[in-house]
């Protein structure tokens, strides 16, 4: 099992950024390759079309809210999982660190696209990337 962590600062207070980190009608305009996301009960659905395939994935999150923790993983389709992490900066600045685990060969398998550090750098890059417009979508809310 793989393990990426990535971590990057917003300009807004944790209990803003908590709230827009729950919307899940929100998640397209920040994870790349989701195209529709919604809840099913206790789980969230998303759409996704990544590496020339269109999916579909089923998550349960799990939430300890007094550490301001989301954890989530797969119910159906490849195994993954994660959690993003919420640290108060001061009154008007979060820190964000998100954590995500997978198998190299479920991700090839199930979505395609490049192997070994191909792949790695792919996926480093794409949860950057998914920092900076979550950032960019918290701090330009009103």
């Amino acid at each position: 099992m793989s393990t990426l962590e990535e971590h990057i600062d917003i300009g807004a207070p944790l209990d803003k950024t908590w709230d827009c980190l729950h919307r899940v009608d929100s998640i397209p305009q920040y994870v790349d390759g989701v195209r529709e996301a919604h809840l099913e009960g206790k789980r969230t659905h998303l759409g996704l079309d990544a590496g020339g395939t269109s999916r579909e994935l089923e998550l349960e999150i799990t939430d300890r809210t007094t550490e301001k923790v989301m954890s989530w993983k797969t119910t159906t389709g490849p195994e993954l999982s994660g959690s993003v992490s919420l640290l108060p900066i001061d009154q008007q600045h979060t820190r964000v660190q998100a954590r995500f685990q997978y198998e190299p060969s479920t991700i090839t398998d199930s979505f395609g696209g490049p192997k070994g550090l191909a792949q790695v750098h792919a996926i480093e890059n794409g949860v950057r990337s998914d920092l900076q417009k979550f950032k960019g979508m918290v701090e330009h809310e009103r």
